[in-house]
């Protein structure tokens, strides 16, 4: 099952990433795919707000592979993977990633294609796709 969600324009990304909640669901590991510079992280931030996690809370967890929200209306964990720096899946293994996947937080990754292999079976697969006018579709595929 597909689902296509549009960005105009930075201007309606929270209204985008409220969309996106409506089809979240009971699932809790979403993998972020796209091309550098597509809107990953400037996405899941606007996600992180609309699930109410403070404004500047969040941010791109690259140097510290994962960041850990709360979020303050439900006061739910949310994790926010950057795997981009992991050259393999013995690394996340070693920051004990599927304990990640197993507490039953939300976990939000960046970058899934470095650790594909050990993603659970019910991730549920986001791609951020960049269209010629520069306006961004999200592509949430379960399988």
């Amino acid at each position: 099952m597909e689902t296509v969600i549009k960005i105009e324009s930075l201007a309606n990304i929270e209204a985008a990433a409220k969309e996106f909640v409506a089809h979240m669901g009971d699932d809790t590991v979403f993998a972020f795919y796209g091309e550098m510079g597509a809107g990953k992280t400037t996405f899941i931030n606007a996600l992180c707000r609309v699930l109410g996690v403070e404004d500047d809370a969040t941010s791109s967890p690259s140097f510290s592979i994962v960041n850990e929200y709360r979020s303050d209306t439900t006061a739910e964990l949310i994790y926010h993977f950057d795997l981009y720096r992991l050259e393999n899946a013995e690394e996340a293994f070693d920051i004990g990633i599927e304990d990640y996947f197993d507490s039953g937080a939300l976990c939000l990754l960046e970058w899934p294609e470095r650790i594909e292999d050990i993603l659970p079976f019910d991730t549920v697969k986001v791609s951020i796709v960049v269209n010629d006018d520069e306006t961004r579709q999200i592509v949430i595929t379960r399988y």
